[in-house]
């Protein structure tokens, strides 16, 4: 089990990607998205996500620069993850695209780069974009965001190399487990976003009760939650206490009874659009 904030998973092909790290989702250019991930790399994140379509690349590029210069750390010593957008779903677009972020966020390479969502029809000349740079050496790992079994399932009818990520909306009202199980059959490691389902389960009581027996905050249930079940997880916060308290979670253990019951709370809903179902 997860000792310590550098844990990390060995994904399929032995790249190792941290258990816990920053979102960005939403968090517009600025010294405050930069101060956000300096401070996170400051206290001990070694992994920060972030997509195209954030439109904060640049911010996230500088933060990682100065996070690094503080702490002392090499490039080598953090995982970066960005995702190509929907535009760009095409085999040159996406080659274009990733050379687009890396020059956005002034890096070399990326440990992980995302298809971001299953646009049909697309997504399979993406991913021999993705192939490429993954052979070449340009990518240390590559993945899908928002797949479903079947979108996963066809992706893998042609694909030479699987993927190594399946990055889902996963909170305890959507907690997939047939994806999970899935994933798990074929060595897909499943990562959270909107883990604390935008704050809508804060005033949960179930979680509540829980985080008392603990003395933990109901989001550091939640997220402990998603360590246990063997999930990669990326909340995203901008304030430097939330992100010290969101990985405040190695020093507790829930016990099978409280993960069962916080299974149970699972409704098959949705803060984001349904994969299936999305139009943009």
């Amino acid at each position: 089990m997860m000792k310590n904030l550098q844990d990390t998973t060995t994904l399929h092909n032995g790249v190792k990607m941290p258990w816990f790290g920053l979102g960005v989702f939403k968090v517009e250019e600025g010294p405050e998205l930069e101060n956000a991930v300096k401070s996170a790399i400051k206290n001990g994140y070694r992994s920060v996500d972030t997509a195209a379509i954030y439109g904060n690349e640049v911010g996230v590029g500088k933060g990682i620069q100065a996070g690094l210069k503080e702490v002392g750390i090499a490039r080598e010593d953090l995982f970066v993850t960005s995702k190509v957008w929907n535009s760009d779903l095409g085999y040159d677009a996406t080659i274009a695209a990733y050379e687009q972020s890396l020059e956005k966020l002034g890096l070399e390479y990326l440990d992980l780069y995302l298809i971001h969502w299953p646009v049909e029809g697309k997504y399979k000349d993406a991913w021999r974009a993705l192939e490429t740079l993954y052979k070449e050496g340009r990518v240390k790992a590559i993945g899908v965001s928002n797949f479903h079994i079947h979108h996963l399932e066809e992706l893998m009818k042609d694909a030479e190399i699987k993927p190594m990520i399946d990055q889902v909306e996963y909170h305890p009202r959507l907690s997939q487990k047939e994806l999970q199980a899935f994933c798990q059959e074929h060595g897909i490691q499943l990562e959270a976003w909107s883990p604390l389902m935008q704050g809508q389960l804060l005033d949960n009581e179930v979680l509540q009760d829980i985080a008392s027996k603990h003395n933990k905050s109901v989001a550091q249930i939640i997220l402990r939650w998603d360590l246990q079940n063997g999930v990669v997880t990326i909340p995203k916060s901008t304030k430097e206490h939330r992100i010290i308290e969101n990985a405040n979670i190695f020093d507790f253990e829930l016990t099978n009874e409280e993960m069962e019951v916080i299974h149970g709370l699972n409704q098959n809903l949705r803060v984001g659009p349904d994969p299936d179902n999305f139009d943009f």
